[in-house]
């Protein structure tokens, strides 16, 4: 088996995925992120569970909801059908939701830490400076909070990348629209390919050694600036 002979069509398919997973974990979970680290709500731990659930929670049940929810008739799917024709289910960006809610915790979690540890002290200062709340968590919180930044990213990305229960559930395996790396891997040891879902595998373990190490570097290096 020869390298060159793996289809890139699903590691490239994988990549846009993770690529646009984490642009919008990013927007979601910053203000969702936020609101954990700060709020006083009685509604917090509950939210904090909701978030957290995905880890515990076996990809194939929160896929088969998913499945559900973005089929034709479902509540989020019927009105998508009805504007354009088509349910998200077994679409890219239906993918591409099912893999936010999946991905959640490792985004969220990491940038609730980051402002946690920022606190409220370094905004206060800002706010009688004459700073808005705007300007304070863009130039003091936000850059403060670059290493949970970095590492939601990151992770986010990593998780995506290799998901195999909620993308199987919602995508199925369709060539060029939702047949991703993990799904290929699938298919090739059904066919006793093992070669090919070696190099496959191999690419994956190596890429989650490497987002490891990378974060555990980031964290040891990149201090938080108080």
């Amino acid at each position: 088996m020869n390298f060159s002979e793996i289809d890139a069509g699903p590691v490239w398919l994988s990549l846009q995925l993770a690529g646009a997973t984490v642009i919008l974990l990013l927007i979601a979970g910053t203000p969702l992120a936020w609101w954990l680290a700060h709020t006083r709500s009685r509604w917090r731990t509950c939210t904090e569970a909701l978030v957290a659930l995905p880890l515990v929670l076996p990809p194939t049940v929160l896929g088969f909801y998913l499945l559900i929810a973005f089929g034709p008739h479902g509540w989020l799917g019927g009105p998508v059908k009805a504007v354009t024709g088509s349910a998200l289910s077994f679409t890219f960006w239906g993918l591409v939701l099912a893999s936010t809610l999946y991905s959640l915790p490792f985004v969220v979690q990491p940038l609730q830490n980051a402002f946690e540890t920022v606190g409220r002290a370094p905004l206060e200062a800002a706010w009688t400076l004459g700073a808005s709340r705007w300007d304070a968590f863009f130039t003091v919180a936000s850059p403060m909070a670059l290493r949970g930044y970095v590492t939601a990213a990151v992770l986010g990305f990593a998780h995506t990348l290799g998901e195999f229960g909620v993308v199987l559930m919602v995508g199925g395996n369709i060539p060029g629209q939702t047949k991703v790396v993990s799904i290929d891997i699938y298919d090739r040891v059904e066919t006793l390919d093992f070669a090919s879902a070696h190099w496959l595998s191999a690419g994956l373990l190596l890429f989650s050694f490497v987002v490891l190490v990378f974060v555990y570097t980031v964290n040891r290096r990149l201090p938080i600036r108080i």
